[in-house]
């Protein structure tokens, strides 16, 4: 439960870092911020799966690049789902998925990885 308050906090950090640099992207209050980071793992952690499995395909054939768009739609449905949170458009989803997956594996990088090597 640690490891997911923490990854929160990152994302939180590269959505309010996207707000800063990204005209089309903003939000109301730092609650709002900490919702959507949170609604953001989770919807990462149960729907992204299924799509990266359902669009796998494409991604093969953009080489990885699709991944991009898959990212900025999670962020996207977040923003549709979360009254405060604005995103307009896709490139603006696109560039946001960007700086937040930059601080997330930040994030990633400083908390360590748990998993045990086989």
């Amino acid at each position: 439960m640690a490891r997911f308050i923490v990854r929160a906090i990152f994302a939180a950090f590269g959505l309010a870092l996207a707000a800063y640099f990204l005209p089309g992207v903003s939000y109301d209050t730092t609650a709002t911020l900490i919702l959507a980071a949170v609604m953001l793992g989770v919807v990462n952690a149960i729907l992204r799966p299924v799509l990266f499995l359902l669009t796998l395909p494409l991604t093969i054939v953009s080489l990885g690049l699709f991944l991009l768009v898959l990212n900025a739609g999670m962020i996207l449905l977040v923003a549709a789902l979360l009254k405060g949170f604005v995103v307009h458009g896709l490139l603006d989803g696109i560039l946001a998925a960007v700086i937040t997956g930059f601080t997330s594996w930040i994030g990633g990088l400083v908390i360590g990885d748990t998993r045990e090597a086989d």
